[in-house]
């Protein structure tokens, strides 16, 4: 999930997709325990889902405005002089 994304969610479907993502996790640490987790790396994706998540709920919170960043311009590739 991009922060993009997360930032276009209303504080309802926010709270609801933390929640779970959560829950997620803890069925994932779960089957961790017991040695049947297939997918090691979703654990890492859903705590920094949680983060992003309640990062723009306290942004939101604490009335904070966030720009979004311009998308930067490669330089053009200068020419080579022979």
């Amino acid at each position: 999930m991009k922060i993009v994304e997360v930032r276009n969610l209303t504080d309802s479907e926010l709270v609801s997709k933390k929640k779970d993502a959560r829950q997620e996790h803890f069925n994932l640490r779960q089957q961790q325990t017991t040695g049947a987790l297939e997918k090691p790396s979703r654990l890492n994706e859903l705590r920094k889902d949680v983060a992003k998540l309640e990062t723009v709920l306290s942004e939101r919170r604490l009335g904070l405005k966030v720009k979004s960043r311009a998308v930067k311009k490669s330089a053009p590739a200068a020419e080579k002089k022979k």
